[in-house]
Formats: C-alpha cells, structure tokens, sequence
C-alpha cells in the first residue's frame, strides 16, 4: 500500500488521500468474486489490478488533471483526494448492500477474513508466504522498469522536471496515466492480502490511510525502496508492538494499535524529515570505522 502511494506522489507531487478507496476496491473485488463465483482471491489477482488500476486512471484524469490544469494549489487537490475517498466510501457501501440484499451475500458490510479461501503450508496461512513474495516480485519489477526500460527513463524525467520533460518529446501524459494505473494496481493487490488476514468493510481503506502514509513517509515519500522499507516498519511494528504489549501488560494494549503509525510518523517528521532514504549512509559508515 505504501509503494503505491509513494508512485502516485513521485509522479504528481500531491499526497493521494483517495489511496484507501484503491485498497478497498482490491478487496471488494476479491472477496465478491469469491462470494458469488466462488473464484479463489489468489485467481482472481489480475481482475483486482485491473479495476483498481481502472480506478486510479479515473481519479487522476477526472479530478486531478482537470484542476492541476487550471492552477489549483496542492491544498486544493489533497482535499479533493480525500472528497474522492468519502465518496468512494459510499460507493462500497451501496455496492455491499447490492451484495446483501440482491445477491444475498450476509457479511458483505463487513466481512471477515477469507481464510477458507487461503491454503496453507507447513500448518502457516498461505498469504504469509504469497504476500512477501509478491512484494518482491512488485520491487524488482519496478526496479527493472524504472532503470532498463525508455519508459522507466522517460518516467524519471518526468518526475525530475516535467516541462524539460515536454521539451525533448517525451509524452508526459502517458507517464501520468500508467503510472497511476500501476499503482492503483499495486494498491488493489494489496487489498487482497488484506482481505486474507483481517476481512473489510466499506470505510477499511480510510482507516489504513494512516499505516500508509507513515509507511511512505519513514521510507522518504520520493522513494518507492523507501516505501518497501517503511511499509514492512509500520507493519511489523503495529503486530510486534500489540503482541508484546499484549503478553505482558494486557490484552488492552491492542486497542491502541492505530497509534502506532501515527506515533511513527511523528516522530519521522520531528527527527529524519525526510525520511529513512535522506541519510548519508556512506557518512555514517565512516563516523562509525572511525
């Protein structure tokens, strides 16, 4: 989820509060083919890229182009992400209702977690092994895209200077497009894994905001390799921290589990500003040999 949100403000410079709506429209996706068409969520992967990718080319071309286009300041366009994401919202709460009252599936405003849909290997839920591996995967794709490909080197100019960019003919319009595609993709995936560990309601999205965000803001927010880097600290941190607390204070600990990522990116913004990929690490190798 952090990835995606990090490709989405490297491409456009605004931070995307509509990323949760992309999250949700991953789990929907899968959780309603498993529902109605009994489709494994795994099967179902490229459908779930398809519409979440579908989706973000939507909120870039129908609101953020449109206002970039006329002036609108960076204030402007966060608010309309995150008008977006309400209104999404509703969507996935009529479309459960859709679920409920047409298509009589019981627990589509709030599922629980598909682990009858999951397999498992050496007595671990499967999702344990298919989510990291598809980090991986999604990492090393993006590495090769962006470094071995014209459009990985047309993508980076763009992002370095998007009117120099115009001037050599690179097309900055397509770069927005895929980019964009790519990640509401990447986010929609994301999603699925979700759905797997903890299930999902129409508003889950809004309430992962937050993990995502501290997750791109650790790594950097300008970094994708940041992005992997903070995502995997929010996310271990939220389950290390619950569990521990839980073992040896109490069970109630686990009620402020959605302070952690803010904890995180507080104290990110206060010390490392710009996050993890702004140290010199070269420097401080050499502090620590002296």
């Amino acid at each position: 989820m952090s990835v995606s949100l990090t490709l989405t403000y490297i491409t456009t410079k605004v931070p995307n509060f509509a990323q949760g709506a992309l999250v949700t429209a991953g789990m929907y996706t899968g959780f309603a083919l498993f529902s109605i068409n009994k489709i494994n969520p795994y099967e179902s992967l490229p459908v779930s890229f398809l519409v979440g990718g579908l989706i973000a080319i939507g909120i870039y071309l129908l609101v953020l182009r449109p206002l970039s286009k006329r002036g609108a300041p960076i204030i402007s366009l966060m608010i309309a992400t995150l008008a977006v994401d309400i209104i999404f919202v509703g969507i996935f709460g009529i479309y459960s209702d859709y679920l409920y009252q047409v298509k009589e599936v019981y627990d589509a405003k709030l599922f629980y977690a598909l682990t009858g849909a999951d397999f498992t290997l050496f007595g671990v839920n499967g999702v344990a092994y298919a989510a990291p591996t598809a980090l991986a995967l999604t990492t090393v794709i993006l590495y090769l895209v962006l470094t071995r490909t014209r459009f990985g080197l047309a993508m980076r100019a763009t992002v370095e200077n998007s009117n120099l960019a115009k001037v050599i003919g690179i097309n900055t319009e397509v770069v927005y497009v895929t980019s964009w595609f790519i990640a509401g993709g990447v986010a929609a995936i994301a999603g699925v894994f979700y759905s797997f560990w903890l299930g999902g309601e129409p508003d889950i999205g809004s309430i992962l905001l937050i993990s995502m965000f501290a997750g791109s803001i650790l790594g950097g927010l300008k970094s994708i390799y940041g992005a992997v880097f903070g995502g995997l600290v929010v996310g271990g941190s939220e389950i290390i921290v619950t569990t521990l607390g839980a073992q040896y204070v109490g069970s109630w600990v686990t009620a402020y589990e959605p302070g952690i990522p803010l904890l995180v990116m507080v104290v990110t913004l206060l010390v490392l500003p710009g996050g993890i990929t702004s140290l010199d690490w070269r420097r401080l190798f050499s502090r620590g040999r002296q």
